[in-house]
């Protein structure tokens, strides 16, 4: 875990749970038990929802990294307090919950 991931943690968590999760070169980032986005290269990228697409739509879209099918907001006004709680609490409303493993 880096300061970058850290620092994500630390802010977000005023909203609620949050747990960062290491994949293959880059970080998953859930919130309530929730996928709502990734890390790469010190970069927060949040999946695409209605209330992302409302509240964020004045931020770049990109892919976050190299191969991926997902264009993801890229998430930088870690500042707005008020901003991330409404963002994190509509994403959690419009994704779905994480799937169960499957049995061996």
């Amino acid at each position: 875990m880096n300061e970058f991931n850290e620092f994500i943690r630390e802010v977000f968590s005023a909203a609620g749970d949050i747990v960062i999760k290491s994949m293959m070169g880059g970080y998953l980032v859930y919130f309530n038990g929730r996928l709502i986005g990734d890390i790469c290269d010190n970069e927060l990228f949040l999946k695409r929802t209605p209330t992302t697409d409302k509240l964020l739509a004045d931020s770049e879209l990109r892919y976050p990294y190299e191969g991926s099918k997902t264009l993801m907001y890229v998430f930088d006004r870690f500042e707005d307090t008020d901003l991330i709680t409404e963002l994190l609490d509509g994403m959690y409303a419009e994704l779905p919950e994480k799937k169960p493993k499957k049995a061996k």
